[in-house]
């Protein structure tokens, strides 16, 4: 595996040439898709599948990748999983890295299968993802699976560290040894990074950090010097481009900031709702995916890429 081949390489490339840090979920909710969608595809899986490859099709020149929630499909059963292996295939399909929102472990041979059927480009692995979101919570070794696969298979993670809803600080807060514990995970991570860079900047292991925590994630960001930033919490749940900036690099890198409904669902909010209803959709999307691009050139150092 080269460095060029790498996912922190290839994140890299793919922010750089869109210049943004944009990422957008795909969490698509039956009641939120257009009546269109919701009356025509002739099951809540096709409608889903429709939905999400319409969002693609938009966002697809726009930003470097997308992020497909599995939850909203797993609900759905075999149909709804049939439904994102084809979204994902064809994501990759339109030239985006595919990040999936899964948050798995386990221990030892579970972890590994999760790594296995997860990571990797087709043929590589079952659902062709580029990173996966993984927790921590089962401790060191039940990373290890991961970081071993993704060295192999040129893909990345995306640890768990301090997360944007508000509950996260019930446990991730607490004090050991004088830190709270997001402090002792951000430092095992920041270890996993740093061993698997290489020549490069960063390494594949990356870290989720909410946007609607600043201070933290400013803090975070000097205490994880090698590890790329998947920032959740902009948009729908009250995150800015300012509170974001503090995680990127002097480049504008190291941070890809993620937004789901905000964009997804653009059609029904102001002001995209009034300037395109949910006739023009897709328009809405990529009104919604722009105004979030200029937003964080104006308000974070990804202004520079």
């Amino acid at each position: 595996m080269t460095n060029d081949d790498s996912f922190p390489s290839r994140l890299a490339a793919a922010v750089r040439a869109r210049r943004t840090p944009v990422l957008v979920g795909l969490d698509p909710r039956l009641e939120s898709l257009p009546a269109a969608l919701r009356n025509g595809a002739g099951s809540e899986a096709a409608a889903y599948g429709e939905f999400c490859r319409g969002v693609i099709d938009v966002v697809a020149p726009l930003v470097p990748a997308v992020k497909p929630q599995a939850a909203f499909f797993e609900q759905l059963g075999p149909a709804g999983m049939q439904a994102l292996h084809q979204v994902i295939a064809y994501a990759r399909s339109r030239g985006l890295l595919v990040i999936l929102d899964g948050k798995r472990n386990d221990i030892g041979s579970t972890a590994q299968g999760y790594a296995e059927g997860y990571l990797g480009p087709p043929g590589a692995s079952a659902w062709g993802c580029d990173a996966l979101t993984v927790s921590p919570y089962l401790g060191d070794d039940s990373l290890t699976p991961f970081v071993e696969t993704a060295q192999a298979r040129g893909a990345g993670l995306f640890v768990l560290v301090k997360t944007s809803n508000p509950g996260g600080g019930r446990f991730q807060d607490l004090v050991a040894e004088g830190r709270p514990l997001y402090r002792h995970v951000a430092e095992y991570v920041e270890s996993l990074a740093a061993g698997t860079r290489g020549q490069q900047e960063y390494g594949l292991v990356g870290a989720v950090v909410g946007a609607t925590y600043p201070a933290q994630l400013a803090e975070l960001r000097q205490a994880m010097p090698h590890t790329w930033f998947l920032i959740p919490g902009y948009g729908a749940q009250g995150g800015t481009a300012q509170d974001c900036a503090a995680a990127f690099d002097a480049r504008g890198t190291g941070a890809i900031i993620n937004s789901s409904r905000a964009i997804i669902f653009a059609h029904a909010r102001p002001p995209y709702k009034e300037r395109f209803g949910e006739s023009r959709w897709q328009a809405a999307v990529e009104a919604a995916t722009r105004d979030m691009i200029d937003e964080l050139r104006a308000a974070t150092p990804a202004g520079r890429l």
